[in-house]
């Protein structure tokens, strides 16, 4: 019986090339108040994975993750093991992880999700009445994707676009929103930064975050979660169709 060889662990290192700002995260802090090995490690993983430093389908052995990371196996195994709940890799035999494909069934499910909540936090902030700094946080992203589109930046559109959706669902109010939406914003994002030059330039997403910011800062309700769904509708069944014709 023949044995196929094992697909030879990447390079955890980053690839020279252009990374969207977004990636570069920083160290979730411990309870202590200082980022641990842990949440190092953790921060470090998924920077390369959802830079696309670390490709979908690749295997990293745990102990070979710690020699590049400059630390122990123990950090790394709780790192793996918290970007397993996030649904970007699974745990495989001999104590390393799988980076899983970005599927469009995924996505399709995903978006589904994303769609529901995040709309219903846009009606949540309009109701509500939305704090001024949020407000001014919104329009701020709306400019700077203005202004990155003017220039073809589309990573730095990518960045503003993240900031915007951000701001809105952290201003909503509610906590199981927010902590259900962050649940699968690491595959979403993932799957926009893998198609981000396959799609059309996104001048129409533009116009539809200003028109979202609009009717939020009018206090309207019903015309915020209209928007917000046709919004992530429309962005939903544009990504699964570039995924659904990748190889």
């Amino acid at each position: 019986m023949t044995t196929k060889p094992r697909k030879k662990s990447p390079d955890l290192k980053p690839a020279p090339r252009k990374v969207p700002t977004r990636t570069r995260l920083t160290p979730v802090a411990s309870p202590s108040g200082k980022p641990n090995q842990a949440d190092i490690a953790y921060a470090r993983l998924r920077e390369l994975i959802l830079s696309g430093a670390i490709a979908p389908g690749s295997f990293v052995l745990e102990l070979e993750a710690a020699a590049r990371l400059g630390m122990s196996r123990t950090p790394v195994r709780e790192a793996m093991v918290r970007l397993r709940a996030e649904g970007i890799v699974e745990i495989r035999a001999r104590h390393g992880m799988r980076v899983l494909p970005v599927s469009a069934d995924d996505m399709r499910e995903i978006y589904e999700v994303l769609t529901s909540l995040e709309a219903t936090a846009a009606g949540l902030v309009a109701r509500r009445g939305i704090a001024k700094e949020a407000l001014v946080s919104l329009n701020m992203a709306v400019a700077n994707m203005d202004a990155a589109l003017d220039r073809d930046d589309l990573e730095a559109w990518a960045q503003a676009d993240e900031s915007f959706h951000r701001t809105l669902i952290n201003s909503c109010g509610n906590r199981r929103i927010i902590q259900t939406v962050d649940q699968f914003w690491s595959q979403a994002h993932r799957a926009r930064l893998l198609t981000l030059r396959l799609r059309p330039k996104p001048t129409q997403s533009n116009r539809e975050h200003a028109a979202l910011v609009r009717a939020i800062a009018k206090g309207d309700a019903d015309a915020a979660m209209r928007l917000h769904q046709e919004h992530r509708e429309r962005a939903g069944r544009l990504l699964t169709d570039l995924l659904s014709k990748l190889p």
